[in-house]
């Protein structure tokens, strides 16, 4: 494996984070929306011991410089890829960065070789009954700069699901995943960036799952939201070449949770 290389792209005035490692055909990884590219590191050498791996901070994330308003997440990525040189690729992105690998996707359909959308509903998805436990108390927390509160609720959300109490979760994945979040949290990222985000695709991707040209894997961990779970079912049906993966045990990042198992059916995946 040739060493990790690392630099920034310079994107609106701000930097972009990114790393690269491996050599052949270029697979690049999208983070969740409230955790950073380290999300990645328990598969990150298995992946660039046959690959090119890419894997890079969201403005507004981790090594990433803040958002000053609304940003295009998927058009942050072309340009990335541009910048790198690469012109096809396989895209991997759980949740947010899954909805936008499939936005490229349909966007510029020669871009990407597969998709793998982890945990992610596509553009439009209209979720219905009630929304993930803690939500509204979580922007409170945000809305008034309570950010450990924020945190905590956040990850409860998410890594811990609807299901599970904190102390059925790995301790030391709560730990680095609180760690990661808390920068996004400080920063609102979200409330700046994603809720009202720039350019979004038209029509939405919801609309148009048939037209996705490549092989797709669709991933979902059990104990997410009921809404997540369906979403991963519409578009395993939609999409002409999908192919769909249920991971017991774990809620909305399973590679998270789960890297070798995750690892084992990407890599089936993959040619």
């Amino acid at each position: 494996m040739s060493p990790t290389e690392a630099g920034y792209l310079e994107i609106d005035g701000g930097r972009l984070y990114y790393e690269s490692a491996g050599d052949g055909t270029p697979v690049v990884l999208s983070h969740a929306g409230f955790l950073d590219s380290r999300m990645f590191d328990e598969i990150w050498e298995p992946l660039a011991a046959g690959y090119r791996v890419i894997r890079y901070d969201m403005r507004g994330f981790g090594k990433s410089d803040p958002v000053a308003g609304p940003v295009c997440r998927r058009d942050d990525l072309a340009r990335l890829l541009d910048h790198l040189g690469i012109t096809q690729a396989h895209l991997v992105g759980c949740s947010i960065g899954g909805e936008l690998c499939l936005d490229l996707a349909l966007e510029h359909p020669g871009l990407a070789k597969s998709i793998t959308l982890v945990n992610s509903t596509p553009g439009g998805f209209d979720m219905q009954g009630e929304p993930p436990r803690y939500l509204f108390e979580m922007f409170d927390a945000v809305q008034n700069g309570d950010v450990v509160r924020a945190s905590e609720l956040q990850i409860c959300i998410w890594l811990d699901g609807m299901y599970r109490e904190p102390d059925q979760v790995n301790e030391g994945l709560r730990k680095k995943a609180l760690e990661m979040n808390r920068l996004p949290v400080e920063r609102k990222t979200f409330f700046i960036a994603d809720m009202q985000p720039a350019n979004p695709l038209t029509p939405p991707a919801v609309t148009r799952l048939q037209e996705v040209k490549c092989p797709a894997l669709i991933m979902a961990g059990s104990l997410d939201h009921p809404e997540v779970l369906r979403a991963a079912s519409e578009m395993a049906e939609h999409i002409p070449a999908a192919k769909q993966v249920i991971m017991d045990g774990c809620a909305h990042v399973p590679l998270f949770e789960q890297p070798d198992v995750f690892l084992s059916h990407l890599q089936n995946f993959l040619p």
